[in-house]
């Protein structure tokens, strides 16, 4: 099933889909007008307080793109340029936006006879941004979109909600037919929409939107057709699927999450809505495992307390089928990412199938991350595992496309990107972390692209080059550790990390010279401990014998994933160990 007819189905099932021709838009402003058109009052209707208010969401009649210089008004609403002819950005002339605004009401609306729109004509027609003065007018209004109301009906509804207003914006919407076709989508015979709405709320997008359907130059086009007539989308398809995409766009829509530069959108499908509703919820916590709150009522607990149970069983790896069988096969599921492109959107990634082969997937991807000792998250957001990617740790700063990349890859069960590996080696390199989430990403890598068994805890019988090299370089830091201290100016991981794993020649040679000179240090002090140590460096010296060159001159990408992976078992080992008895015994551990 394609994206759009996905949507098209989705927005069938909202349960409170606006009706063809109005659209869901962000109001921050009402001015309530007296029948002569005077302004009575100007109602702030954003919710929240000081810089945290936001516009509420509102059903008005639908907007559109307005591309060229011409301005183009909304009907019955709009932005404070149009409306009042001030705006937010002081170098730019509103006054054209106030005329297309005034001649569009005032010429669509002249033979109407509703009080509530006559108020309004007789506003534009006397307003002038210069009255734009005193307590009533706000410089917060500038820039906000503005409905009205009529003051005597103030608490029951606004101008645009009036029946006339309704009458007219379906007169006005429909007016100009389209030519028929067959839709692509339905595959019904119907109206062509020329033009799709915009896209709205994609992270880092335009404020006005973007479009995922779009045809606004000649080399786009193809044999003659104009514009939407390339890509047959019928009117009504074109308003569902940008109606639900917006919806689910929304902040706090339940059905959003941000990755990386991906705007991630997901929605299930099943005949059941409560099974819709909990794989939804399932699928939040396996993205955002911190972000689900449990709702205050008996109902709401309830449910969270039977998705905590789901959940906690799925990554016991018990398969979906045994825990919940209608999620397994009743559910289908949709994941979307999106990110922007100047004024279009990029699909970055689309998954369509069950939420069994989903969850299957995503137990797959715990698997592959699986490390010994874990986070301390238990199960971080994928979110803090990019982060490990960029430089400073900043999500701005991930790699373009990686996160989309490994989303996908996750979502599929296919190979993670190539990326993710280079990236995490070269963070480590250049700052030294390493910490349990690199970690992960370097065994899921090893895992899956490169067919390793890669160990989840310390391995003392796992014999790979590079796995080994990483644990005798943990040895050497623990002997520098031992004679030195840890207030060190430079550890040796400081000093030798980068080195050690890309051309393990020199910098062993130099750590094996320096680590003769600590290991005395430690014999006069813990005997029993110097001892242990140098088992320890014999052990893994042992291991590497039979390796024709046990410090090769160079490392591949691979085995500098295993060299990390090593050191990081052997390094949280050391803190395992009851070393502290041999110490103080100075003997040294049978």
């Amino acid at each position: 099933m394609t994206i759009l007819t996905s949507l098209v189905k989705a927005y069938d099932r909202l349960p409170d889909a606006p009706p063809i021709g109005y659209s869901s838009e962000k109001i921050g402003y009402a001015i309530s007008l007296n029948a002569d058109g005077s302004v009575a009052h100007v109602i702030d209707l954003r919710e929240g307080e000081g810089k945290k208010a936001r516009p509420r969401h509102m059903l008005v009649p639908s907007s559109f793109k307005r591309p060229g210089i011409t301005p183009r008004s909304f009907f019955l609403w709009d932005n404070s340029a149009y409306v009042l002819g001030v705006s937010s950005d002081s170098t730019k002339d509103a006054s054209a936006r106030l005329q297309a605004f005034r001649e569009l009401h005032l010429s669509v609306l002249k033979d109407e006879s509703d009080i509530g729109l006559l108020a309004l004509c007789r506003f534009v027609s006397s307003w002038k941004p210069e009255l734009f003065q005193g307590e009533m007018w706000s410089e917060e209004m500038k820039g906000q979109n503005i409905v009205f109301s009529l003051e005597e009906d103030r608490h029951s509804g606004f101008i645009h909600e009036r029946r006339a207003a309704r009458a007219v914006w379906e007169r006005l919407s429909g007016k100009d037919v389209a030519e028929t076709g067959v839709c692509l989508v339905t595959g019904e015979h119907a109206p062509i929409a020329r033009l799709h709405n915009a896209i709205k709320g994609v992270w880092g997008g335009q404020v006005a939107g973007g479009s995922i359907v779009s045809f606004n130059l000649d080399a786009f086009t193809s044999y003659g057709h104009d514009r939407g007539e390339n890509a047959p989308v019928s009117e009504t398809a074109a308003f569902k699927y940008t109606t639900v995409l917006n919806r689910f766009l929304e902040r706090d829509s339940g059905h959003r999450v941000q990755i990386g530069d991906a705007s991630t959108v997901f929605w299930a499908d099943a005949t059941d809505m409560k099974a819709a509703k909990e794989a939804e919820s399932l699928f939040t916590m396996f993205i955002e495992p911190e972000g689900q709150k449990g709702g205050t009522a008996e109902d709401d607990k309830a449910a969270t307390r039977d998705i905590d149970i789901h959940l906690k069983r799925i990554r016991e790896g018990l398969p979906l089928s045994s825990i919940e069988p209608e999620l397994a096969e009743g559910v289908r599921f949709y994941v979307l990412g999106l990110a922007p492109n100047a004024a279009r959107l990029s699909v970055r990634f689309f998954f369509a199938d069950t939420f069994g082969v989903l969850t299957k997937n995503y137990q797959r991807f715990l698997a592959d991350m699986r490390i010994d000792p874990p986070p301390q998250e238990g199960y971080p957001p994928l979110w803090r595992y990019l982060q490990e990617t960029a430089v400073l740790g900043k999500r701005d700063n991930v790699p373009p496309n990686l996160a989309g990349e490994w989303m996908r890859a996750i979502l599929s069960g296919t190979r993670y990107p190539l990326t993710l590996l280079s990236s995490v080696l070269m963070r480590i390199r250049s700052d030294g972390h390493i910490n349990p989430r690199r970690v992960s990403i370097l065994k899921a890598v090893l895992i899956r692209n490169f067919n390793r068994e890669a160990p989840v805890a310390l391995d003392p019988d796992y014999t790979n080059k590079g796995y080994l090299l990483g644990r005798l370089f943990a040895v050497y830091e623990q002997i520098q550790t031992a004679a030195l201290g840890s207030r060190v100016n430079a550890t040796v991981k400081d000093k030798f990390y980068g080195s050690a794993s890309a051309q393990p020649r020199k910098a062993f040679a130099l750590l094996e010279s320096g680590s003769a000179n600590h290991l005395s240090k430690i014999g006069k002090q813990k005997p029993g401990y110097k001892v242990n140590l140098e088992k320890a460096v014999a052990g893994i010296m042992e291991q590497m014998s039979p390796c024709n060159d046990p410090f090769p001159a160079s490392l591949n990408a691979e085995e500098q994933a295993l060299f990390g992976l090593g050191y990081y078992h052997q390094r949280n080992a050391f803190f395992k160990k009851p070393a502290e008895t041999a110490e103080t015994n100075g003997e040294s551990e049978e």
